[in-house]
């Protein structure tokens, strides 16, 4: 069956761009992931900032009843697993879990480590190093933020308690937000990449294959019959092939050619049926 000219033009056809198609949504589907996934950390580093804004005149008061409300209303929110706030000793202040307070947060445990990987703890990250993703006790997926609250001339100057000047971080909000929805939108979009690639694949095999089966195959299989019709009888007085002009012009030669074997073969007979005659008029 691959033996055949349809076999040869087709299959190497739709080969091809189904490995384009399929490279091209790859990459494609990539780079939006990507896209997607950086736009969530970049939306969460800016929640973590606007909580750390909106809570620092209640930690500038040492306001704690305050502090401790507002933690706890925006880890009832939906889509948020977890908020907390821990001291520079990893000592948990704040929760939305009231188990969390009062525990002791481990330094090489990944989201602290980056900090505290080196000799001297580093203050200052990049958007990326802040983010890290684990799976909570279901099974979903977690994207988490740390985002270090610093010393400001306010905290040091602060007249009811009061922070050293040199203490350039004060403690860590540390808030983790459910990708269940953002999975679900990457699911969603694969799946209708996939149904892309397919309509693109059956459209462009199928456009492909119906074009060639008009102006290449069907011309082809009229004069493959032509030719075996000539062949026989030297008949067909004109091939018309209604495709490639290719095709049309050799219909023609092949007319031509099958025209003249079948006059030479018309002379040849009637020469040997003359020298019949003069081989018997001869012999009386």
């Amino acid at each position: 069956m691959l033996r055949t000219l349809a076999a040869k033009a087709v299959v190497p056809v739709a080969l091809t761009v189904t490995g384009f198609v399929v490279v091209c949504c790859s990459l494609l589907y990539g780079y939006i992931r990507a896209d997607m996934v950086s736009t969530a950390v970049r939306q969460e580093i800016g929640l973590a900032d606007t909580i750390v804004k909106s809570t620092r005149y209640a930690m500038l008061k040492a306001d704690r009843e305050t502090l401790r409300q507002t933690i706890n209303d925006i880890g009832s929110q939906q889509g948020v697993e977890h908020v907390r706030v821990f001291n520079k000793k990893g000592l948990v202040m704040f929760s939305a879990d009231p188990r969390e307070i009062g525990a002791l947060v481990d330094k090489e445990t990944e989201g602290c480590s980056e900090c505290h990987s080196g000799e001297t703890p580093a203050l200052r990250l990049g958007p990326m190093e802040q983010a890290r993703n684990f799976h909570n006790a279901r099974g979903e997926e977690v994207l988490a933020i740390t985002a270090p609250i610093y010393n400001e001339a306010g905290c040091a100057e602060a007249s009811c308690h009061f922070h050293p000047e040199g203490n350039r971080v004060l403690g860590t909000l540390d808030i983790g937000l459910s990708q269940h929805e953002l999975r679900g939108n990457l699911l969603n979009l694969r799946s209708r990449m996939v149904i892309f690639c397919a309509m693109v694949l059956v459209l462009t095999v199928g456009g492909v294959l119906a074009l060639l089966l008009r102006n290449v195959f069907l011309p082809l299989y009229r004069l493959r019959g032509y030719v075996r019709s000539a062949a026989l009888d030297g008949s067909g007085e004109h091939f018309f092939s209604g495709g490639a002009e290719e095709v049309e012009e050799i219909g023609g030669h092949v007319r031509d050619l099958s025209a003249s074997l079948f006059r030479a073969r018309e002379e040849l007979v009637a020469a040997r049926q003359r020298i019949a005659a003069l081989e018997k008029r001869l012999g009386e």
